[in-house]
């Protein structure tokens, strides 16, 4: 959801640090955000030992080992959503792998141009957060991408953003959030023409996009983040890159509909895996927390 485009409504640092942006326990009447901290998600990412081909289709081995998240969530009430959407976490020591399954029984997009606004079309989204920045990804069935970047106002000179040609002022934008706009720590500057170097992003539909005369299955998303590429998240606390056992990173996974479940579901049209509690993805501290284990995905754990 981009809260910069969309009208109407869009940190762990590694353990060895232990620099935390949403400490583990807060007392209630001190929590000053909408997602309830006891609700916010738990997961462990495991390592592989073979390289992910980004191809969509999910079949290697490995995803069929990873833990699933549950169901998704509406963004809003934590009610289960209308249509299943999971999502799953693998990782190497070059790249960060990310992969949603998506049940879908019309097949729709429309932007095939990259930065166009696609949180117009159905998509999915990841936001990785650092302490002082985090960077969105959407995707939608055309495997067309949005991304931006995102830096607190507080971090820009501190964290040597404004040093850095690629974080120009001029080249920034102010955004103060969607739905929650009184963020306690303040504003955010974003780059809306930031792209993630070397990313590698597929999609495969189970179905026949675009037409409703028949029903699909969904759709899967495949996503590489290299690791050197996300130097500027890791900047302000110094974790490490790729994590080291144990490190924990705050990862926002979700979906967003051009459709709503009839009345009087009330569902926002916004679906995730750990619920914000508000019409905002922008707000790191609800963000889920992502373990990394070096163990093989091989000796990954299941409920």
């Amino acid at each position: 959801m981009s809260g910069f485009s969309l009208s109407f409504s869009k940190l762990l640092a590694p353990t060895c640090c232990l620099v935390i942006l949403a400490p583990a326990v807060v007392r209630a009447d001190e929590w000053k955000f909408p997602c309830p901290q006891d609700e916010i998600a738990h997961y462990t990412a495991y390592h592989v030992s073979e390289p992910i081909h980004i191809d969509g289709k999910l079949d290697e081995k490995a995803w069929q080992e990873a833990p699933e998240s549950p169901r998704f969530v509406d963004i809003i009430s934590g009610k289960p959503a209308l249509f299943d959407t999971r999502a799953m976490i693998l990782w190497d020591d070059t790249n960060l792998y990310v992969a949603f399954r998506i049940q879908e029984p019309l097949l729709h997009a429309r932007f095939t141009t990259n930065d166009s606004p696609i949180y117009y079309d159905n998509d999915a989204e990841v936001f990785i957060a650092g302490q002082d920045s985090y960077y969105e990804f959407e995707i939608n069935g055309f495997n067309t991408t949005y991304e931006a970047f995102f830096i607190w106002d507080d971090a820009y000179e501190r964290d040597g953003f404004s040093r850095a040609p690629e974080f120009q002022r001029s080249l920034l934008q102010p955004f103060n959030g969607v739905g929650f706009t009184n963020h306690p720590r303040g504003g955010r500057l974003g780059d809306f023409r930031w792209h993630f170097p070397g990313k590698q992003t597929a999609v495969f539909m189970d179905g026949t996009l675009n037409n409703d005369t028949d029903r699909d299955r969904g759709w899967t998303v495949e996503l590489a983040f290299p690791w050197k590429g996300m130097k500027w998240l890791a900047q302000a606390d110094h974790r490490s890159l790729p994590p080291k056992d144990g490190d924990v990173w705050r990862i926002d996974f979700s979906r967003f509909n051009t459709y709503k479940e009839a009345p009087p579901a009330n569902d926002s049209g916004g679906w995730v895996w750990s619920r914000h509690g508000v019409w905002d993805s922008h707000i790191p501290e609800c963000f889920p927390y992502i373990r990394f284990s070096t163990n093989d995905v091989s000796q990954a754990t299941r409920p």
